[in-house]
């Protein structure tokens, strides 16, 4: 019986979208999987701040600023905006949650916003103008608040305004802003294996972190884009 050249290559096309398929899906898995596991493990080391103690290193080095309350208020409320936005991105971008549990997505989009313009970026912003090293990384620090605040504004004004895709694309950078926390620590490890000197590693890893983040969001942002130089407009 002489098979049909039509079925054979209907049989071959469903193979190869099944196998598109497989390798798509062990892609996201390869990038997801690490980005849920630093990013809960980001939530987990912040968690022990809220025992109020000072008896962390990063609140030692600073213990004459968390003598003024502003700053402490500040501190605490943007690390806790900071877990949330974390907790809260990795749920918006999940294409399962988007297409049968819309609810969440728009629920919890509401609040990342919300935490973002009013507590996220506000206090990092203040917080700033006392960040450790030299004046270049306080102006990265602020510059990072401004651009969280603003792609963040610009992702909510599109979803308003009906415009998904460009709402897709300014959460996209919103949310990589807001990774640095965890990229930078990631990249701190790496280099305290190296043996570099605490401040070198620092500034290193914050720099890298600001600037691969943001890379990262257009690369991704370029390939899903036909018209790529539009997305800073829209």
């Amino acid at each position: 019986m002489i098979e049909h050249p039509y079925r054979k290559n209907s049989m071959l096309n469903s193979r190869q979208l099944t196998l598109q398929r497989s390798l798509n899906y062990s892609l996201m898995l390869l990038f997801w999987l690490p980005v849920m596991f630093f990013s809960l493990l980001l939530v987990r080391n912040t968690l022990p701040y809220f025992s109020f103690s000072n008896h962390f290193s990063f609140i030692e080095e600073r213990i004459l600023l968390f003598g003024k309350p502003i700053y402490r208020l500040c501190f605490y409320t943007h690390i806790f905006a900071g877990m949330w936005c974390i907790t809260a991105a990795i749920i918006q971008f999940s294409g399962y949650i988007l297409k049968k549990r819309k609810a969440i997505h728009i629920w919890s989009g509401r609040i990342y916003v919300a935490v973002v313009l009013l507590i996220g970026a506000p206090t990092g912003l203040y917080m700033s103008f006392f960040a450790k090293g030299s004046f270049w990384e306080r102006a990265l620090f602020m510059f990072m608040a401004m651009y969280w605040f603003f792609s963040t504004m610009k992702g909510l004004q599109n979803i308003l305004s009906k415009n998904i895709l460009a709402h897709k694309f300014w959460m996209i950078r919103s949310y990589c802003m807001a990774m640095t926390a965890v990229t930078f620590r990631i990249y701190h490890i790496v280099f305290f294996y190296f043996g570099w000197n605490h401040l070198e590693n620092y500034q290193i890893s914050l720099w890298i972190s600001v600037i691969g983040n943001i890379l990262a969001a257009e690369c991704v942002i370029w390939i899903r884009s036909r018209n790529y130089i539009k997305t800073f407009k829209i």
